[in-house]
């Protein structure tokens, strides 16, 4: 399944940089949320959802730029692809090449496979359920979180969300290296061993984090709660995700 993962993002990423290097890449709309909708959304959204319904018919498709199903009958779903055809939007527009394609297997509400690719910085990362691996400039390595050996907490931030909330948890740490960048690349970093914690104190879907948070698992890290604790869990009555701390090292979590 990871190998047809990996090449949809991969045609779904050609979409994308046809509009992003030319002058096609404009707003088509506003979303409810107020976020940009483009044309590459919608025409990587086709090209994806398509792809995984031709491939893997029984598995239902949860994506951003598709109409939800009501939950009374996405509850029965024991396993579903969740997408965000193009992550990082804003990014996108401002062209600062931090956007992504991120594709995401769910199973009982845990993400299993995953792939994030940032198609304009020619890097992938993604999960095959039990490992996590990177693909720069044609070179695959295995990823695993590491702990910074400084004592200082490196902690990576939205370039468009750093609220009062994050600001208050960053405080708790003396020492810190702070990191910014767009869209599920965050998650990325820190299962790259170059972000310890990355706080999430604003709104977000399930599509923005399935994916990297799969990535992150097979790295040795992984996503909670911030107020509880608790796992991250997919498919929900309500799509949006509660606060959350992504970490690498649970020793960080243990200390808040």
């Amino acid at each position: 399944m990871i190998e047809q993962l990996i090449q949809v993002s991969l045609l779904a990423g050609d979409i994308i940089l046809k509009y992003y290097r030319s002058d096609l890449s404009v707003d088509t709309c506003r979303k409810s949320d107020e976020s940009p909708l483009t044309r590459a959304d919608v025409d990587a959204n086709k090209i994806i959802t398509n792809h995984l319904q031709l491939n893997f018919p029984g598995i239902p498709v949860l994506s951003e730029e598709s109409s939800l199903e009501n939950f009374e009958k996405r509850k029965d779903w024991k396993e579903l692809f969740i997408v965000d055809p193009l992550d990082g939007t804003k990014e996108f527009i401002k062209k600062n090449d931090e956007f992504t394609v991120n594709i995401a297997y769910v199973q009982g509400g845990d993400p299993k496979l995953g792939v994030v690719y940032a198609p304009a910085l020619n890097l992938m990362y993604y999960s095959d359920g039990s490992k996590a691996f990177i693909v720069s400039d044609g070179h695959t390595s295995i990823l695993n979180v590491t702990r910074s050996k400084r004592g200082i907490v490196r902690i990576v931030t939205s370039r468009s969300h750093l609220n009062s909330d994050t600001k208050k948890f960053v405080s708790k740490f003396e020492n810190v290296d702070f990191l910014t960048m767009g869209s599920s690349l965050k998650l990325c970093l820190i299962a790259e061993g170059k972000a310890d914690l990355y706080p999430r104190f604003a709104p977000t879907s399930e599509w923005d984090i399935a994916a990297g948070h799969a990535v992150l698992k097979a790295a040795g890290g992984d996503i909670l709660n911030a107020l509880d604790h608790r796992p991250i869990k997919y498919n929900k009555a309500n799509i949006l995700n509660p606060s959350f701390i992504a970490f690498g090292d649970e020793g960080y979590i243990k200390k808040i």
